[in-house]
């Protein structure tokens, strides 16, 4: 089975083309014309073992609110239509990632309930043309398309560069864990027989 899928959204404010293959190596290639969001893209597939193409043109005239969200809904369209039905999933996940002087603690469910739970320092700085504040928009977008009840706290931190990081890599780690075939599970980890 393979579990992969190509997402394309466009609208009159994006034009995305994604490609997600949840039993990767950490490949990756990615453009969003957000050179920090590229850095944390990259970082996602890496650690999460996910295989990740991102091309997205944005209205970056604008700013890059609409790129960063959009490319979270179809982030999180394409790990809903690559687990498929879920069966022999783990279904959870989590980490706890120091990045520096960052701590990140992420919890995952894709149980099919989305649900974003956010805690982050107020006011942490912009990263280049990156708000800190795009980090929440892009877990929240993943989070509805893909169905997951998402925990996110960043527990310590200084740099806004480290912190979102510690995020970024984080998830990815609690999404491998999360989304691993495990051979004990028949049908889907749910007592109900569905997900």
């Amino acid at each position: 089975m393979t579990r992969e899928a190509t997402v394309k959204r466009r609208t009159k404010e994006t034009d995305i083309n994604l490609h997600l293959k949840i039993d990767g190596t950490g490949r990756s290639d990615v453009s969003t014309g957000i050179g920090f969001f590229d850095h944390m893209l990259v970082l996602f597939a890496r650690h999460g073992l996910f295989d990740l193409e991102v091309y997205a043109k944005g209205d970056l005239e604008v700013d890059a609110h609409h790129t960063v969200e959009d490319v979270g809904l179809a982030l999180g369209s394409a790990l809903r239509e690559a687990l498929g039905d879920k069966e022999g999933i783990c279904r959870y996940g989590w980490c706890l990632l120091p990045m520096d002087d960052a701590l990140a603690r992420i919890a995952v469910d894709c149980g099919g309930r989305p649900y974003l739970a956010y805690e982050a320092p107020d006011g942490a700085e912009a990263i280049g043309n990156f708000p800190f504040q795009l980090l929440e928009e892009f877990l929240r977008a993943l989070s509805v398309q893909a169905g997951l009840n998402l925990h996110v706290a960043l527990l310590d931190g200084r740099d806004s560069h480290h912190m979102a990081e510690a995020v970024f890599k984080g998830l990815a780690r609690a999404l491998d864990q999360a989304t691993r075939i495990d051979s004990r599970v028949q049908g889907v980890p749910s007592t109900k027989g569905v997900l």
